[in-house]
């Protein structure tokens, strides 16, 4: 059965987005760009979260000549190519070739995508969609990257009221010298 990873970058105060909704404080050195890549390339699909959704199918299409950064310069046409599923409440269809979930049984539909073969699903980002696939016990394993900066305030990674986990660290790694990874699965 294929697992649900949560790959999410955060400051050290455990925030996802600034005070005002500025996501430009993570930095991809070369080793954790590799190390992000490598996972991307193993992932049988990518789930976004609606909002998260809006910002990558809008980015990432653009052809390679818009980029300059190495990292997204090798990423893009791994994100075209690779299957999208999209958790939202709201949305009905998704360009990209990407599935909508999420207007049911999150649960089931979760359960269903993880009984499909192919490489495991590669949840990217977002609070709301971890938030709900944590508290529905859907997500097999925690990649949280801790990126030295303290933002002082914003989006935490997850919500108040989120269920109480308990995990077991599985393995940690320095990218870069700065950014570590905590990996983490359900204990």
């Amino acid at each position: 059965m294929r697992k649900v990873i949560y790959w999410v970058h955060q400051s050290v105060d455990g925030f996802i987005e600034g005070p005002n909704g500025e996501f430009d404080w993570p930095v991809m050195g070369s080793e954790l760009s590799a190390y992000s890549l490598g996972l991307s390339e193993r992932a049988g699909a990518f789930v976004y979260g609606r909002k998260v959704w809006e910002l990558m199918s809008w980015y990432w299409p653009r052809p390679e000549s818009t980029f300059t950064d190495p990292h997204d310069l090798a990423f893009a046409p791994i994100w075209r190519r690779t299957p999208k599923v999209v958790v939202s409440r709201t949305l009905t269809g998704a360009e990209h070739d990407a599935r909508v979930i999420g207007g049911g049984d999150l649960a089931k539909q979760v359960t269903a995508l993880k009984e499909e073969p192919g490489g495991d699903l590669l949840l990217t980002g977002g609070a709301g969609a971890a938030a709900a696939l944590t508290a529905l016990d859907l997500i097999d394993e925690y990649q949280v990257i801790v990126h030295p900066v303290v933002l002082g305030g914003g989006k935490p990674v997850f919500p108040a009221g989120a269920p109480r986990l308990k995990l077991s660290l599985i393995d940690t790694e320095v990218f870069d010298g700065t950014a570590t990874l905590l990996r983490y699965r359900r204990a």
